[in-house]
């Protein structure tokens, strides 16, 4: 098991039930084992930090951005965070919320392309 904050367990339980359109229509996509049958949890604490949607099985962090990371601030934080999950073997996937809200069907590709990597390759 992953190491993380116990702290977070609260605050990860009350962002799931305040996600972003594109949040809910890449869960949408993501619960119930549809990529590969591997199974995606939303909201999870990760180290000090609460990855969007996380496949252990896959190693896979799968992050979707609102405006606030594009920020000078918000890309120095998801570079350092970026940084502590690779650094415990686990790949992080970002997209914007207007790439999951317009291109949903890339999106997805994208992640099927990964997870089968991972998983079989």
């Amino acid at each position: 098991m992953l190491p993380y904050e116990r702290r977070l367990r609260n605050p990860s339980r009350r962002l799931r039930c305040g996600t972003s359109q594109a949040e809910q229509r890449l869960w949408y996509r993501l619960r119930g084992r549809q990529v590969c049958g591997l199974r995606f949890y939303r909201q999870k604490p990760l180290l000090g930090y609460i990855a969007d949607f996380y496949a252990p099985a896959a190693r896979l962090v799968v992050e979707v951005d609102g405006s606030q990371h594009l920020t000078e601030e918000g890309l120095a934080a998801d570079a350092a965070r970026t940084f502590a999950l690779n650094s415990l073997g686990l790949l992080v996937l970002r997209f914007d919320n207007l790439q999951v809200l317009n291109e949903t069907a890339a999106v997805m590709e994208e992640i099927f392309r990964v997870v089968s990597l991972r998983v079989r390759g």
